[in-house]
């Protein structure tokens, strides 16, 4: 029994460290954008000769965590691109590798100037995938628009 027990005690903190190795999930915080609080700003998912980046919905807060563009959803748009680009530059991508964005906003009527921020950060020759949702409110009543998104980089 206690040869059984030492043989356990000998292996299992190298199995252990091989499972952690083994995990295709890495959650991550990028220094270049403000700390969230309870939440990752990102995972990166290994796929084999790729991995995918899913960036939690950003908002309009620089690295301080202080707001930009205080009802200028223009700024704010910009911001939340800054941010995104950050966070996938942290993870070793471009803008170019973005697949998906989904766009919440408080008021779609503003929808021209959130496109004209966008279209100077996204491929527009390959324009990720979108959706936008007109939402009547965000965490807070100064943030008009926050936006997920979605990468995939290769190895």
């Amino acid at each position: 029994m206690n040869k059984l027990l030492f043989t356990f005690l000998l292996f299992f903190p190298i199995a252990m460290n091989a499972q952690q190795k083994s995990n295709p999930v890495k959650f991550f915080n990028s220094p270049a954008v403000a700390p969230p609080k309870g939440y990752s700003q990102a995972v990166e998912i290994d796929l084999g000769n790729s991995r995918m980046i899913l960036l939690s919905g950003q908002v309009p807060l620089d690295v301080k965590g202080n707001l930009v563009g205080n009802g200028d959803v223009s700024k704010q748009t910009e911001q939340i691109f800054e941010n995104i680009k950050k966070i996938i530059a942290e993870a070793g991508g471009t803008m170019n590798d973005l697949v998906k964005i989904a766009i919440y906003m408080t008021d779609i009527s503003q929808v021209q100037k959130f496109r004209d921020v966008r279209d100077q950060y996204i491929n527009l020759k390959q324009p990720p995938t979108s959706t936008l949702v007109e939402v009547t409110k965000l965490f807070r009543e100064d943030v008009h628009i926050e936006i997920e998104a979605t990468a995939i980089i290769k190895k």
